[in-house]
């Protein structure tokens, strides 16, 4: 089953999507933040589209894993979600996921002007990598 991962932010939302063994994530897309309801349906249509049969949403938790103000958005974009697919939609601890995907980027090489832009859909796939591990481990 092919599960679908989301980087929510501020402007824009990474996207992620398994491999259909879902055992390795990748990125697979940024959608431009608009509004709640309409980046919900942007999200249930890649899933749909992807063939996923659930979807993560990342949720970043403070150190003492307290929710954030960024987690509560998080929360209710999943909340949207929910209302519009029938598929399962799971909050997953998402912290940390952009610092992995940039430090990723330097040990790959690239250059300095050439990570600056969007790393929301590798920050996807980290957390969605992280949540398939997870999978593994249980």
């Amino acid at each position: 089953m092919r599960i679908l991962a989301i980087d929510p932010g501020e402007k824009r939302i990474g996207v992620a999507i398994s491999d259909p063994t879902g055992a390795l994530a990748r990125p697979l897309t940024v959608i431009k933040h608009v509004a709640r309801a309409v980046d919900a349906a942007s999200i249930v249509q890649l899933a749909v589209d992807n063939e996923a049969g659930r979807i993560v949403v990342g949720a970043a938790l403070d150190d003492e894993g307290e929710p954030t103000p960024q987690s509560r958005r998080a929360e209710r974009l999943a909340e949207a979600i929910r209302l519009q697919t029938d598929l399962p939609v799971e909050l997953w601890d998402e912290s940390g996921s952009t610092q992995a995907a940039r430090q990723t980027l330097i040990e790959m090489g690239v250059r300095r002007n050439k990570r600056r832009g969007h790393q929301d859909h590798l920050a996807a796939s980290f957390i969605l990598q992280s949540y398939l591990d997870s999978l593994r481990n249980e």
